[in-house]
This record gives structure tokens, C-alpha cells and sequence, in this order.
């Protein structure tokens, strides 16, 4: 089964795919960066299967450059992941190249079996719309999943699966939400969507995302039904491996410790992996400081520490009434964190590390494993293209549970 995957970001919904067996015919990624990680993904996928993951790692070492690792594939591997914009006007030339990559695999008759994606959400988002005065009504954002339902109308998938988040339900009234829902009946699919927890798929987070999942009508498919996972794992089984820093340090060996049966499970580190993205931050130490305090009011019952609590020499913000939340541990002591979100490209505020010796925002890599990508996903661009491709991902294990259930569908 194979599938094209619509504004796809770093991968994360693809890898759930991969992982479950499907095989990717094309990702669409307007931004540079997520789409040479699209790239480099698709290299250890490759070698990973050729059984020459070593090359892989000097890459991830620094040993080999990209380019001489994109040369140890077939083009046909990273050429599989287009970097455009999907609008009116690039939107032809992109089928072309889609059509022409279905015509390189004789498997496929030129059939695509699933076409996943989201558009991106911030024009439905709560957040986005609170800080709005027209409450996002002008944006372009709003009307891009007529894009998506252009290549439901060209590729007639038998599946595919919409992921957005919830607010798509509410934006102008829910105006778009029917619109949409409207669209899909009229070009011939079927359609229901729920809203899913990524903590009920073995992912150490609490991510509210809303799935549509549609069906070509006439089939005989459905909304699959989800089980929650029920564990006893903690959000510190995912950081207590790492080695201990503080502010603007880097590591990038493991401590010497065996490694939670929480990562190992789930395959988010393996015993060949090397540790990349484990730099933290530099902080000043007013910033520090804050941090202290609100790790000792979460230690002591869990209590938030608001903006307004702090002292005046640390709350150098004038505004003392509104996002008194702004400063958030990661919550080592649960079984799912809070929502990992794209602002942590901006500054680590709303992500501190739990334990109060070390003071400081989470690394790339603690994020990346709280979103339960694998130790061996490596991120392209600056310290702020990674974290900002992480907090827009869909987590890969709730990707792969999808996957997985549908998969099971189509081979009937």
C-alpha cells in the first residue's frame, strides 16, 4: 500500500505510515528545512533496509557531509519529496511530478492507495484566533484543504486520513468545517472524525488533535475503533537517559545507564543510536531563577507558579494579567505532559526541564522524544527549524496506530 502525504511537515504523520508498512509515493512540504529532513528520513529508511544504517551514522556524527550521503541513494528516494507550496498556481506542476513518480513503480498502477495530511492549523486554532482582531476570517489558511481535496478528486485514494486541530470544528462557527465536510460527500467520500489524545497511543503527552478519516463511498470501510493503551510509564522514563547540563552546554553521548523500558518498547532509541540535538539553551540567570521557583511550586503538590506570584525583581513584564501561565515544567512525575507546541522555537519557557539542578528549557531531542519521534529521526536546519518542525509533528506512535488500523482495512 502506498500513499502521498499533503503539507507533511518533518514526517511525522509519514513515519507512523512507514512503520506500519506503507510505502510513500510523494511528501509536499513548502518549508526548506522540513523538507531536507523528509529527505534525510528517506535515506535511513533506504539504508535502514539495505542493511547499511553505519553510513547513516557518520552522517548523524558529522563525519560525511548531506550531499555525500543523498549520493550513497537513488535519486528517486529524496526526489520523492517535493518542496513547493501547494496553491493554484503550483498546485498542476506538482501533480506532474507526482504522476511521474507513480510511474516509476510498475507496483503501483498508478493507483495511490491513502493520502494523508493538514493543512496547516493555526488559522483554526484557538490561540491563533484569540489573538486576532478578525479572528482569522481573512486567512488564506482557512480555504487549503480545497487543496487537499484536490488531490482526493485527481488520485482517488481509497482512504485517506485529514488530521487537524480541534477548533477546525468551531472556525467561523464551524462554517468550514462543514464546507469541508460538504466538499469530500460531493466529490464521493464518506467521512466521520473524532478527536484523539496522542496519550492514548503509548505517546507520553496529552495532544488533542481532531482525525478525519473518509472513505471512497460504496466501499466497505469504517471509523476505526481506538482502545487506549494503558501503561505505567512517566514522562522522566523518556529523559533520564540523557546526560545531565546546564544552560548553553551540549552532550551527545548517553549516560551510562540502560535506557527506560518505556524507549525501548516503543523503539524510540536503540542500542546502535547516536545522540544528537541534546544542546540546551543558554538562559540568563534571571530566567534560571524563575525556573527554580517553578520546579520547587511544582514539587511541592504540584502547584503552578503564575507570572503574577513572582517577585518584581524577576517579573520584569508589565502585563501582570494576561498568559500568567507562561513559564510551565514538563511534568516528569505524569504519565503525559502538556502539549508540545511550535513556541518553543521562540524560547523554552513553557518547556523546563523537571529536574531544578539543571534549571533550564528542554533540548531538541527531549523535545523530539516527548513527540515519541525515534533517537535515529534526525532534524535538518537551525536549532529553531527543528524545534518549531517538532512542536507542529504528529506524534509517529499515534501516526502508527492509525496507520496500522487502516492498513488492516485495505489488505481485506
Amino acid at each position: 500500500m502506498n500513499f502521498i502525504d499533503l503539507f507533511a511537515g518533518a514526517g511525522g504523520l509519514s513515519e507512523g505510515f512507514i512503520q506500519s508498512g506503507f510505502v510513500p509515493v510523494a511528501h509536499v512540504e513548502m518549508n526548506v528545512d522540513a523538507s531536507n529532513t523528509l529527505r534525510t528520513r528517506a535515506c535511513y529508511h533506504y539504508l535502514d533496509k539495505n542493511g547499511q544504517l553505519d553510513t547513516y551514522y557518520k552522517y548523524e556524527k558529522g563525519l560525511i557531509t548531506r550531499d555525500y550521503l543523498y549520493n550513497l541513494v537513488p535519486p528517486a528516494i529524496y526526489e520523492s519529496v517535493i518542496n513547493a507550496e501547494i496553491s493554484e498556481k503550483t498546485i498542476n506542476d506538482i501533480f506532474k511530478q507526482v504522476d511521474e513518480l507513480l510511474l516509476k513503480n510498475e507496483n503501483w498502477k498508478k493507483q495511490v492507495d491513502v493520502i494523508i495530511g493538514g493543512p496547516p492549523c493555526q488559522a483554526y486554532s484557538l490561540v491563533g484566533r484569540a489573538v486576532k482582531d478578525d479572528k482569522m476570517r481573512g486567512d488564506y489558511r482557512n480555504f487549503l484543504y480545497k487543496m487537499y481535496c484536490r488531490f482526493l478528486r485527481r488520485y482517488r485514494p481509497k482512504m485517506f486520513v485529514f488530521e487537524n486541530v480541534p477548533g477546525l470544528l468551531t472556525a467561523s462557527g464551524g462554517e468550514h468545517f462543514r464546507n469541508l465536510k460538504k466538499y469530500l460527500q460531493h466529490i464521493g467520500y464518506r467521512v466521520k472524525c473524532q478527536e484523539l489524545n496522542a496519550k492514548d497511543f503509548g505517546v507520553l503527552q496529552s495532544r488533542r488533535r481532531l482525525i478525519i478519516i473518509g472513505w471512497r463511498i460504496g466501499e466497505e470501510h469504517f471509523y476505526p475503533e481506538f482502545v487506549p493503551i494503558k501503561h505505567g510509564y512517566l514522562v522522566s522514563d523518556i529523559l533520564n537517559d540523557l546526560p545531565k547540563m546546564q544552560a548553553g552546554e551540549t552532550k551527545n553521548r548517553y549516560r551510562k545507564v540502560a535506557p527506560s523500558m518505556y524507549l525501548t518498547e516503543y523503539g524510540i532509541r536503540t542500542e546502535k543510536d547516536v545522540l544528537t540535538f541534546h544542546v540546551a539553551r543558554p538562559h540568563i540567570e534571571r530566567d534560571r531563577e524563575i525556573y527554580r521557583k517553578v520546579i520547587s511550586a511544582w514539587n511541592d503538590g504540584h502547584k503552578r507558579l503564575k507570572y503574577s506570584d513572582l517577585p518584581d525583581e524577576l517579573a520584569t513584564h508589565k502585563n501582570k494579567s494576561a498568559f500568567l501561565d507562561r513559564f510551565k515544567i514538563v511534568e516528569g512525575d505524569l504519565p503525559a505532559c502538556h502539549t508540545m507546541m511550535a513556541h518553543i522555537s521562540k524560547d523554552g519557557h513553557y518547556f523546563i526541564h523537571p529536574d531544578i539542578k539543571q534549571a533550564r528549557s528542554i533540548t531538541v531531542r527531549e523535545a523530539a522524544r516527548i513527540q515519541s519521534f525515534p533517537d535515529n529521526y534526525f532534524f535538518e536546519g537551525s536549532r529553531t527549524a527543528a524545534f518549531t518542525q517538532i512542536g507542529n509533528a504528529v506524534p509517529p506512535l499515534m501516526a502508527k496506530a492509525i496507520a496500522t488500523a487502516l492498513l488492516d482495512q485495505l489488505n481485506k
